[in-house]
């Protein structure tokens, strides 16, 4: 499945890079960190992902040749540290966190598709596009990571992802693979922030 990028992908690349990079610098300013630990924030939150996959898939490191990702992780980590933290909603990050891993999952499976991946690793760039900003974020942060509360996170990644690659497989026309995954990951994801839904656990012994 070798396809360029459809004219959808790059606004979910830079929703992607936004809303993560959100998450990241709130999650400093819940930390009562300066604005340098703000931009850190913003920065490993909304370009982990991406680094990795393109590592993996063999191309150029986006952020690297492209000054646009840093600047707008600057431009987001500034706005939302300036914003008083009881301005938030009491789950902004989460709902932020959301939206970025459903544009990233189908951005990210996008991305390896044009560069000549298969369906199902691409799928799995996608997860990984969408899931280890989150998770670096956490792990900095001193926090349990997403992965483990126990509520859907990389099953919305899975679904957003899979959706994407199977519908563009299967000859789905542009924008359609990319909507439908994108609401479909967005509302998993956010059923399970609302609910608290999770998969069932290892019963161990």
């Amino acid at each position: 499945m070798t396809l360029s990028l459809a004219p959808i992908m790059p606004w979910l690349d830079i929703g992607g890079i936004m809303v993560f990079a959100a998450s990241g610098s709130l999650a400093a300013a819940r930390k009562r960190l300066d604005f340098i630990g703000a931009c850190f924030f913003a920065l490993v939150t909304a370009t982990g992902g991406g680094t990795l996959r393109d590592l993996l898939i063999g191309a150029p490191v986006f952020w690297m040749h492209d000054a646009m990702p840093v600047v707008l992780c600057l431009v987001v980590a500034l706005a939302a540290w300036l914003v008083p933290l009881r301005w938030w909603p009491e789950r902004a990050l989460e709902w932020f966190d959301a939206v970025g891993l459903a544009a990233y999952a189908v951005y990210g499976a996008a991305k390896a598709a044009a560069w000549g991946v298969p369906p199902v690793p691409a799928a799995a760039a996608g997860v990984i596009t969408a899931s280890l900003g989150g998770v670096i974020r956490d792990i900095t942060a001193g926090q349990p990571s997403v992965l483990m509360r126990h509520e859907l996170y990389v099953t919305a990644a899975v679904i957003a992802a899979a959706l994407f690659a199977g519908l563009s497989a299967a000859g789905l026309a542009a924008p359609w693979p990319a909507a439908i995954g994108f609401a479909a990951g967005l509302a998993l994801r956010g059923a399970a922030i609302r609910w608290k839904l999770a998969l069932p656990p290892h019963r161990g012994h």
